[in-house]
């Protein structure tokens, strides 16, 4: 079991490297499409390493998404995937990607 779960998330710190760079264009939404799998599900749980509750982002404050991104580039917050994703992101994308969903994700 801890070999399998070791895998994933293994899988997942390999492939998340490409996870940007392969998004048809650099627009803000086509970034944003790696955030819809686990932030658009109502109630999803997140269950590596532990039990994370998954929030929904859409229509939250900006400054929130922003210093939450920021925390897990810094490595001030911690989770494997929310981690690998942020460290990819500029400042700029950052912002960017705080005001669409803030915005609702239009």
């Amino acid at each position: 079991m801890k070999l399998r779960l070791f895998s994933v998330f293994l899988f997942a710190l390999l492939t998340s490297g490409t996870v940007f760079a392969e998004q048809p264009g650099s627009s803000t939404q086509a970034k944003s499409n790696q955030c819809i799998g686990c932030h658009e599900i109502a109630g999803y749980k997140n269950v590596f390493p532990k039990v994370y509750p998954i929030p929904k982002i859409v229509n939250q404050s900006a400054a929130f998404i922003e210093y939450a991104l920021k925390a897990y580039r810094s490595g001030e917050r911690i989770h494997p995937s929310m981690s690998a994703i942020a460290a990819q992101l500029s400042d700029e994308d950052i912002k960017a990607l705080a005001a669409f969903y803030a915005e609702g994700a239009k």
